[in-house]
């Protein structure tokens, strides 16, 4: 019965990928620490945005479209795909065009917006959290409770609330801080599928190279 009961929620969570454009009630806003992703992933690609040189550190992993249950993924949209220009010029926050041209298909697509729009307002929410500078100053590789990580978010926005951001982990290490936003980018609290904290003590952060 188990198998059926999580069958059923993650059916009902990732609801069909058919739904209209711009169906949705808020939006998340998904920071990702670059070097966890390098040091999991990238770096086995060649990825450039592990490149010493970028010196990244929270990109944007995307602008996502959320319901107040579960979330709506390549919506059929009569917008235009962006071009290789359009996806080149995220790559300053989100790492590479890869990840923009993904980000689109999956959850731009779903905005109800052009790609243009899509994108700028991904660059005006991304824009608009202060990420905390004492993350870039790490000269080794340490170990945090992934409350410390929300805790420096909520002490540089003071907008927010513990409600409206989460902290995520991957493999021992901190992957992502979400934060939740109405259409117009107002912070809001976010649903109970998207509040789900790392509760690791002991999470792995490594510095910027």
């Amino acid at each position: 019965m188990r198998w059926l009961a999580a069958l059923l929620l993650t059916a009902s969570l990732a609801r069909a990928e058919s739904e209209a454009p711009g169906d949705f009630d808020y939006y998340v806003l998904s920071l990702s620490w670059s070097p966890t992703w390098c040091a999991l992933e990238g770096e086995a690609r060649g990825s450039p945005q592990c490149d010493d040189a970028r010196d990244l550190g929270w990109i944007l992993h995307g602008l996502w479209p959320q319901y107040d249950t579960g979330w709506p993924s390549y919506c059929p949209t009569p917008e235009r795909n962006p071009s290789r220009a359009d996806t080149a010029a995220m790559a300053d926050i989100m790492g590479t065009s890869g990840l923009a041209w993904h980000q689109w298909q999956k959850h731009g697509r779903c905005s109800g917006l052009s790609a243009d729009a899509y994108f700028a307002l991904s660059r005006e929410a991304y824009g608009r959290v202060a990420r905390p500078d004492l993350f870039r100053k790490l000269d080794r590789p340490v170990r945090t409770p992934a409350a410390v990580i929300e805790a420096a978010f909520l002490k540089a926005n003071p907008e927010l609330t513990p409600d409206m951001l989460t902290v995520t982990c991957k493999s021992g290490r901190i992957q992502e801080v979400r934060l939740c936003l109405t259409r117009d980018l107002v912070p809001r609290d976010c649903g109970a599928d998207v509040v789900r904290d790392c509760t690791m003590r002991d999470a792995l952060l490594d510095p910027i190279d």
